[in-house]
């Protein structure tokens, strides 16, 4: 097989690469992540956030593939990786907050809900524009690669992304280049209304980066362990200098693209459900029944206290005010110029400052 083919994961592999108790709290966040889906879903329908994109369907990939992930790796994310952000030690609060924009948000407000940045952990700030985040990553992972810091980026995006000039030029770069660069294409089957087989003709996605010199990988994104070997296989690679690996993980995207869209327009019901029927979280919670390490009460007691968190965090957030207005003149000049500090005491309320003689 040459460098460039592309590798099916199958989707039993990599069973052992989890240990016992790391399947488990990786089982805990997805339980997490899909009680957060359905609380942010009825907080936007209430008016009490603005904006916000489901993850329902996709998050043995997200959990998965965090966790074979290193804490000095950085994460371009696009906008459906917050539970890439929880396993990685954001604190649930600092999400939540970000989705109000209050004055505890890292982001003072500045950013539409669901684009998050969380500088300690890595995790650089989301954007909406297709594909930005490709190119980004592979600058990135070409300074690591100058600084010989043995660590890698990943960059995720969803198979519309793969249309993208982003893309192409990227993927492009970092096989010239060989940067120790992740790509992983989150294939949910529909970029927002267009499905997959509106976007190219290749028999897979992964396909595409035989034409930029490297493997690419397709792995079953509901299966938690498959991604898991996945990624951490394609980053060993990276970080012994053979260069990057776009890895597709096959999902489905089990609800809207965001608060913005109604999948009922484009989407048959029919479909829907006979995706439901690999659930990832009902697949990791086969494995851990099956393995003895889970019983349906302590089940019970997971998404129990998976909702009590979320609910502690929305009281939370909801106490606290919107960030100070005067915020606005902040963060972006080392000294404020003139005319704008005489628009920052208009704001206040005080006489604007004089202007110097002349």
């Amino acid at each position: 097989m040459n460098d460039s083919a592309v590798l099916s994961v199958p989707h039993e592999s990599a069973g052992g690469a989890l240990s016992s108790a790391r399947f488990l709290e990786a089982y805990r966040t997805m339980v997490l992540v899909r009680a957060l889906d359905e609380r942010c879903l009825a907080l936007q329908r209430q008016g009490r956030i603005g904006f916000y994109a489901p993850h329902s369907g996709q998050e043995a990939t997200l959990v998965g593939s965090a966790l074979a992930l290193e804490p000095d790796d950085w994460v371009f994310p696009a906008y459906r990786e917050l539970a890439v952000a929880l396993v990685r030690g954001v604190p649930l609060g600092a999400i939540v907050d970000q989705l109000y924009g209050n004055a505890r948000d890292l982001a003072r407000g500045r950013q539409m809900p669901n684009h998050f940045a969380f500088r300690d952990q890595h995790f650089v700030s989301a954007s909406s524009p297709i594909g930005t985040q490709i190119t980004q990553a592979v600058g990135a992972a070409m300074a690591a690669q100058r600084r010989k810091a043995p660590i890698v980026a990943i960059t995720y995006f969803g198979d519309g992304a793969t249309s993208s000039n982003d893309f192409h030029a990227g993927l492009n770069f970092a096989g010239v280049f060989n940067a120790p660069v992740l790509f992983l294409c989150q294939n949910n089957q529909w970029a927002i209304s267009l499905p997959r087989s509106r976007q190219t003709r290749s028999a897979t996605l992964a396909e595409k980066a035989d034409a930029y010199g490297f493997p690419g990988v397709v792995v079953d994104g509901n299966d938690l362990r498959a991604v898991y070997g996945a990624v951490r296989s394609a980053r060993e690679r990276a970080v012994s200098g053979l260069g990057p690996t776009l890895i597709e993980a096959q999902v489905y995207r089990f609800g809207p693209h965001s608060t913005s869209d109604d999948p009922h327009r484009y989407r048959p019901d029919a479909e829907v459900d006979a995706a439901k029927g690999h659930d990832p979280l009902h697949l990791a919670k086969q494995v851990l029944l099956g393995d003895g390490r889970l019983d349906e009460a302590t089940d019970a007691k997971i998404w129990e206290e998976a909702r009590a968190a979320i609910a502690a965090a929305v009281t939370s957030a909801e106490a606290v005010p919107p960030p100070d207005p005067s915020s606005l003149f902040e963060d972006v000049f080392a000294v404020v110029p003139p005319g704008l500090e005489a628009e920052r005491q208009t704001l206040l309320g005080a006489p604007p400052p004089r202007e110097p003689s002349r």
